[in-house]
Protein backbone atom coordinates (compact mmCIF):
# COMPACT_ATOMS: atom_id res chain seq x y z
CA UNK A 1 0.00 0.00 0.00
CA UNK A 2 0.84 3.50 -0.38
CA UNK A 3 3.47 2.48 -3.77
CA UNK A 4 3.64 3.09 -6.81
CA UNK A 5 5.52 2.55 -9.85
CA UNK A 6 6.28 4.14 -13.00
CA UNK A 7 4.08 2.58 -16.18
CA UNK A 8 6.85 1.65 -18.09
CA UNK A 9 8.56 0.22 -14.82
CA UNK A 10 8.84 -3.96 -15.28
CA UNK A 11 8.00 -5.51 -12.21
CA UNK A 12 8.52 -8.99 -13.05
CA UNK A 13 11.33 -11.16 -15.04
CA UNK A 14 13.14 -14.32 -15.65
CA UNK A 15 16.55 -14.35 -15.58
CA UNK A 16 19.53 -16.46 -17.65
CA UNK A 17 19.51 -19.84 -17.45
CA UNK A 18 23.10 -20.68 -15.20
CA UNK A 19 25.25 -23.71 -15.22
CA UNK A 20 26.35 -24.35 -11.65
CA UNK A 21 29.62 -24.68 -10.09
CA UNK A 22 30.53 -27.04 -7.17
CA UNK A 23 31.59 -24.99 -4.07
CA UNK A 24 33.04 -27.03 -1.67
CA UNK A 25 29.76 -28.90 -0.64
CA UNK A 26 27.13 -27.37 -2.71
CA UNK A 27 26.68 -25.76 -6.13
CA UNK A 28 26.47 -22.63 -6.67
CA UNK A 29 25.09 -21.06 -9.74
CA UNK A 30 27.00 -17.14 -10.39
CA UNK A 31 23.76 -15.06 -12.10
CA UNK A 32 25.03 -11.87 -11.84
CA UNK A 33 21.91 -10.80 -13.61
CA UNK A 34 21.23 -6.86 -13.45
CA UNK A 35 17.94 -5.20 -12.82
CA UNK A 36 16.67 -1.43 -11.66
CA UNK A 37 13.47 -1.13 -9.82
CA UNK A 38 11.84 2.59 -9.25
CA UNK A 39 9.11 2.91 -6.72
CA UNK A 40 7.64 5.78 -5.34
CA UNK A 41 6.31 6.41 -1.66
CA UNK A 42 3.35 8.80 -1.54
CA UNK A 43 1.81 9.33 2.59
CA UNK A 44 -1.48 10.78 2.22
CA UNK A 45 -2.14 11.20 5.97
CA UNK A 46 0.55 13.32 6.85
CA UNK A 47 -0.81 14.95 9.53
CA UNK A 48 -2.80 12.69 11.47
CA UNK A 49 -1.09 11.87 14.20
CA UNK A 50 0.34 8.88 15.00
CA UNK A 51 2.03 8.80 12.09
CA UNK A 52 2.16 4.94 10.39
CA UNK A 53 5.33 3.49 9.53
CA UNK A 54 5.51 2.37 5.70
CA UNK A 55 5.08 -1.29 4.79
CA UNK A 56 8.55 -1.58 2.71
CA UNK A 57 8.19 -3.24 -1.45
CA UNK A 58 8.66 -6.85 -1.12
CA UNK A 59 11.15 -8.59 -3.47
CA UNK A 60 9.61 -12.45 -4.64
CA UNK A 61 11.56 -14.82 -6.16
CA UNK A 62 11.06 -18.55 -7.48
CA UNK A 63 14.01 -20.52 -8.29
CA UNK A 64 13.97 -23.34 -11.25
CA UNK A 65 16.16 -25.74 -12.43
CA UNK A 66 16.66 -27.36 -15.88
CA UNK A 67 18.12 -30.63 -16.68
CA UNK A 68 19.92 -32.38 -20.04
CA UNK A 69 16.14 -33.53 -20.93
CA UNK A 70 14.94 -30.18 -20.74
CA UNK A 71 13.13 -30.81 -17.46
CA UNK A 72 11.70 -28.36 -15.19
CA UNK A 73 11.53 -28.19 -11.44
CA UNK A 74 10.86 -26.31 -8.36
CA UNK A 75 13.91 -25.50 -6.68
CA UNK A 76 12.61 -23.11 -4.00
CA UNK A 77 10.54 -19.97 -3.20
CA UNK A 78 12.03 -16.99 -1.04
CA UNK A 79 11.10 -13.49 -0.40
CA UNK A 80 13.12 -10.04 0.68
CA UNK A 81 12.11 -6.95 2.12
CA UNK A 82 14.06 -4.16 0.19
CA UNK A 83 16.06 -2.12 2.65
CA UNK A 84 14.82 0.73 3.99
CA UNK A 85 18.65 2.47 4.21
CA UNK A 86 20.39 3.69 1.37
CA UNK A 87 23.52 2.02 0.32
CA UNK A 88 25.41 -1.20 -0.78
CA UNK A 89 23.83 -3.85 0.86
CA UNK A 90 24.49 -7.90 0.54
CA UNK A 91 21.92 -10.15 1.76
CA UNK A 92 21.57 -14.04 1.88
CA UNK A 93 18.05 -15.40 1.62
CA UNK A 94 16.76 -19.46 2.53
CA UNK A 95 15.04 -20.76 0.12
CA UNK A 96 11.91 -23.44 0.80
CA UNK A 97 9.90 -25.12 -1.64
CA UNK A 98 6.89 -27.11 -1.28
CA UNK A 99 6.73 -31.62 -1.05
CA UNK A 100 4.65 -34.07 -1.53
CA UNK A 101 4.58 -36.99 1.09
CA UNK A 102 5.51 -40.21 -0.21
CA UNK A 103 8.68 -41.85 -2.29
CA UNK A 104 6.41 -41.79 -5.47
CA UNK A 105 6.06 -38.35 -5.58
CA UNK A 106 9.92 -37.66 -5.36
CA UNK A 107 10.64 -40.41 -8.33
CA UNK A 108 8.24 -38.89 -10.05
CA UNK A 109 10.10 -35.37 -9.47
CA UNK A 110 13.29 -37.54 -10.38
CA UNK A 111 12.53 -38.95 -13.39
CA UNK A 112 9.62 -37.19 -15.12
CA UNK A 113 9.95 -33.69 -13.62
CA UNK A 114 7.76 -31.24 -12.38
CA UNK A 115 6.69 -30.75 -8.85
CA UNK A 116 4.63 -28.93 -6.49
CA UNK A 117 4.61 -25.30 -7.45
CA UNK A 118 2.58 -22.11 -5.73
CA UNK A 119 0.00 -20.54 -8.01
CA UNK A 120 0.10 -16.90 -6.10
CA UNK A 121 3.91 -16.06 -5.44
CA UNK A 122 2.15 -13.39 -2.38
CA UNK A 123 2.18 -16.96 -0.54
CA UNK A 124 5.41 -16.98 0.31
CA UNK A 125 4.40 -14.34 3.05
CA UNK A 126 1.12 -13.33 3.28
CA UNK A 127 -1.32 -13.82 0.70
CA UNK A 128 -2.25 -10.61 -1.52
CA UNK A 129 -6.20 -12.25 -0.94
CA UNK A 130 -5.85 -12.99 2.70
CA UNK A 131 -8.23 -11.65 4.64
CA UNK A 132 -7.93 -11.65 8.77
CA UNK A 133 -5.73 -11.64 11.87
CA UNK A 134 -4.23 -15.24 11.79
CA UNK A 135 -2.74 -16.69 8.84
CA UNK A 136 -2.69 -21.13 9.07
CA UNK A 137 -0.43 -22.92 7.40
CA UNK A 138 -0.95 -26.62 9.02
CA UNK A 139 -0.72 -28.93 6.63
CA UNK A 140 1.55 -27.45 4.14
CA UNK A 141 4.66 -29.31 4.19
CA UNK A 142 7.89 -27.93 3.21
CA UNK A 143 11.50 -28.32 2.98
CA UNK A 144 14.64 -26.43 2.84
CA UNK A 145 16.55 -25.80 -0.68
CA UNK A 146 19.59 -23.26 -0.41
CA UNK A 147 19.66 -19.70 -0.65
CA UNK A 148 20.23 -16.69 -2.48
CA UNK A 149 22.32 -14.21 -2.27
CA UNK A 150 21.18 -10.26 -3.28
CA UNK A 151 23.85 -7.22 -3.70
CA UNK A 152 21.42 -4.21 -3.76
CA UNK A 153 22.60 -0.83 -4.26
CA UNK A 154 19.50 1.52 -2.83
CA UNK A 155 19.18 4.93 -3.94
CA UNK A 156 16.77 7.35 -1.84
CA UNK A 157 15.43 10.94 -3.26
CA UNK A 158 12.84 13.51 -1.18
CA UNK A 159 12.36 16.58 -0.84
CA UNK A 160 12.62 16.42 2.35
CA UNK A 161 15.88 15.63 2.11
CA UNK A 162 16.25 18.74 0.01
CA UNK A 163 14.60 20.90 2.15
CA UNK A 164 16.93 19.44 4.68
CA UNK A 165 20.04 20.09 3.13
CA UNK A 166 19.17 23.45 2.05
CA UNK A 167 18.06 24.49 5.53
CA UNK A 168 21.23 23.02 6.61
CA UNK A 169 23.42 25.62 3.57
CA UNK A 170 21.10 28.25 4.73
CA UNK A 171 22.40 27.86 8.45
CA UNK A 172 26.11 27.52 7.06
CA UNK A 173 25.82 30.31 5.49
CA UNK A 174 24.18 32.16 7.95
CA UNK A 175 26.85 31.37 11.02
CA UNK A 176 29.47 31.90 8.22
CA UNK A 177 28.15 35.73 7.76
CA UNK A 178 28.56 35.99 11.92
CA UNK A 179 31.63 34.41 12.11
CA UNK A 180 33.20 36.85 9.92
CA UNK A 181 31.05 39.82 11.15
CA UNK A 182 32.68 39.15 15.15
CA UNK A 183 35.75 38.85 13.01
CA UNK A 184 35.45 42.21 11.76
CA UNK A 185 34.03 43.45 15.19
CA UNK A 186 37.04 41.90 17.06
CA UNK A 187 39.48 44.04 14.86
CA UNK A 188 37.82 46.81 15.12
CA UNK A 189 37.44 46.77 18.95
CA UNK A 190 41.14 46.38 18.98
CA UNK A 191 41.44 49.52 16.81
CA UNK A 192 39.14 51.50 18.84
CA UNK A 193 41.03 50.35 21.75
CA UNK A 194 44.26 51.42 20.82
CA UNK A 195 42.55 55.08 18.79
CA UNK A 196 41.61 55.55 22.69
CA UNK A 197 44.80 54.76 24.77
CA UNK A 198 46.79 56.93 22.11
CA UNK A 199 44.33 59.74 22.77
CA UNK A 200 44.63 59.42 26.48
CA UNK A 201 48.57 59.64 25.89
CA UNK A 202 48.70 62.78 23.74
CA UNK A 203 45.84 63.91 26.39
CA UNK A 204 48.91 63.51 29.37
CA UNK A 205 51.58 64.49 27.68
CA UNK A 206 49.88 67.99 26.48
CA UNK A 207 48.83 67.94 30.47
CA UNK A 208 52.64 67.67 31.80
CA UNK A 209 54.43 70.86 32.38
CA UNK A 210 57.04 71.63 29.25
CA UNK A 211 60.13 71.74 31.51
CA UNK A 212 59.32 67.99 32.87
CA UNK A 213 59.20 66.67 29.16
CA UNK A 214 62.30 68.78 28.13
CA UNK A 215 64.50 66.82 30.84
CA UNK A 216 63.00 63.07 30.21
CA UNK A 217 63.69 64.11 26.74
CA UNK A 218 67.86 64.95 27.20
CA UNK A 219 68.16 62.10 29.81
CA UNK A 220 66.54 59.42 27.43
Amino acid sequence: PEWSSPPFQQLSGVTQTCATKTVGWDNVAYFCYPFTVEMFYTQEDEGVFPYSLPQWPVLYFEVLSLDFWQRYRVEGYGSLVLPASPGVHMLTIPTWRPVELGTVAEMRRFFIGGSPELEDLTYIRIPSTFKGKRLSRFGFRTETTGSITFRLYCLQQSKAFLENSALRQRMQSVLDRLGGFSQQSSVYNVLEAFQRARRRMQEARESLPQDLINTSASAV
